[in-house]
């Protein structure tokens, strides 16, 4: 028998394979519009949270829906808990999801209860394109204090570059006050003790391995799913592949397990999918949060329904209906190791080749497991790329393996067959001359996709 229709706000990419894959017990629809993708996007104009929500309402009366979820950073997050605040239905507290998500907040809060998972950071004291102060020390990696997407996060490493970094054209203070000031309307009125999410966050730079743990919150009680390996491209900030499980330490997990639990706690976080991305130093064995995400990290969800059988998306759901995820029947595992592998050029004046039918043809009937995405861009959006992103990511593959030799393999096996480089890389493939770095792109262009 069906669940009662839930309500999916801001869902695509790798929320609609989800949602199609659970169709038939979890019931769907949805209400939004896609940041990536034009005509959609012109919404971001006239967006704002409070009206897009009571429209929400409305549209879940009429149409008998009685939950809603969202993973979406940028709106939705914050949408589905005010929607299911209003509505009576289970949902992440309002006051915890702008907790999460006001950068410079969520530092104080860490600050006072895990202090060790804390760099250094301070409130950059310049209004956006305005002066930048004379006593900061270098280098600093400076970020939005309300942001997605690592939208215009770098290091810095004297005054000349975050001023550079700080500088922006009409258009682009346009896009940012209108991705800012959704939330920021939220916040004044639930989270006044914030401060502005308009303004700059200046960090300590750490360095190390880089995590992402993966977990819920059921009636309080927090619990971890998981820990997936981030891995880089050497000598980059570019994301090479998503590995799981992770090969860290299981103490080292356990401990930034309790970092969570105490933060969620801290803020009020009693229900929901949550991911905290940190840095683990070998050196040192200190762990260092990057940031908490009030709710699920889509892209890993296949990779956890390989190995464990557990599906996010189904959590998602159930948390979002009240049912506790505990009691879900996990799926056969497939695997024993998977990954999410991100193919990049570094560049710009390589031509990447895209496989042909026939090519992809092959690679279904040989890999029929794979989950595979393509991302075909014209030259002004690769130029756009390069000049923000040193990067242009034109591919990514999800596959399963035995372990994690007998996945590589496979990696290797499909990489060829689609005559793409297998992202197992010593080193990144030879770099343009120009490697400094502007500001990463404000506003993307939604790439094609597919997938087996």
């Amino acid at each position: 028998m069906p669940h009662p229709k839930t309500l999916l706000l801001f869902n695509y990419d790798w929320d609609e394979l989800g949602a199609k894959r659970l169709k038939d017990n979890w019931p769907s629809l949805e209400s939004g519009f896609d940041l990536f993708s034009f005509p959609s996007n012109a919404r971001l104009a006239w967006f704002d949270t409070e009206r897009f929500v009571a429209k929400a309402a409305v549209f879940a009366r009429l149409t008998g829906a009685k939950a809603v979820t969202s993973n979406h950073e940028q709106f939705g997050a914050l949408c589905a808990a005010l929607l299911a605040e209003k509505m009576g239905w289970p949902g992440t507290p309002v006051k915890a999801i702008l907790a999460c998500q006001h950068k410079l907040y969520a530092r104080q809060i860490l600050q006072q209860f895990a202090p060790e998972a804390n760099p250094t950071f301070s409130r950059l004291d310049a209004a956006y394109g305005g002066p930048v102060p004379n006593h900061v020390q270098y280098p600093q990696f400076v970020k939005p204090v309300k942001a997605a997407f690592s939208v215009l996060s770098r290091v810095v490493n004297n005054q000349q570059e975050l001023h550079e970094h700080t500088r922006f054209g009409a258009w682009e203070l346009w896009v940012i006050k209108h991705l800012v000031e959704p939330f920021e309307r939220i916040a004044r009125k639930r989270l006044p003790e914030a401060g502005t999410a308009h303004s700059m966050l200046l960090e300590a730079p750490v360095t190390g391995r880089q995590y992402n743990l993966d977990g819920y919150v059921w009636k309080g009680q927090v619990r971890a799913l998981g820990v997936v390996d981030e891995v880089m491209y050497p000598d980059t900030d570019a994301f090479m592949r998503f590995e799981y499980p992770s090969q860290l330490d299981t103490t080292v997990q356990a401990r930034a397990a309790d970092v969570a639990r105490r933060f969620l706690n801290a803020v009020g976080f009693d229900h929901g999918l949550f991911n905290m991305e940190f840095f683990h130093d070998e050196a040192s064995d200190k762990i260092t949060v990057i940031e908490f995400n009030p709710r699920m990290a889509s892209q890993f969800s296949d990779l956890y329904l390989r190995v464990d059988g557990i599906d996010l998306h189904e959590i998602a759901f159930a948390l979002a209906h009240g049912i506790d995820p505990a009691t879900l029947n996990r799926a056969p595992t497939t695997a024993g190791s998977a990954a999410s592998f991100v193919y990049r050029s570094f560049d710009p004046k390589a031509q990447v080749a895209f496989p042909t039918t026939a090519q992809k043809n092959s690679f279904k009937e040989s890999f029929p497991d794979a989950l595979f995405f393509e991302y075909i861009k014209d030259a002004k959006e690769l130029q756009r790329d390069f000049k923000w992103l040193r990067s242009y990511r034109y591919g990514i593959v999800h596959l399963g393996g035995d372990n994690t030799q007998h996945l590589r393999q496979r990696c290797e096996q499909a990489s060829a067959m689609l005559g793409w480089t297998a992202p197992y890389l010593d080193a990144p493939p030879n770099r343009a001359s120009e490697t400094h770095t502007t500001k990463p792109e404000l506003f993307l262009s939604k790439p094609v996709s597919t997938s087996t």
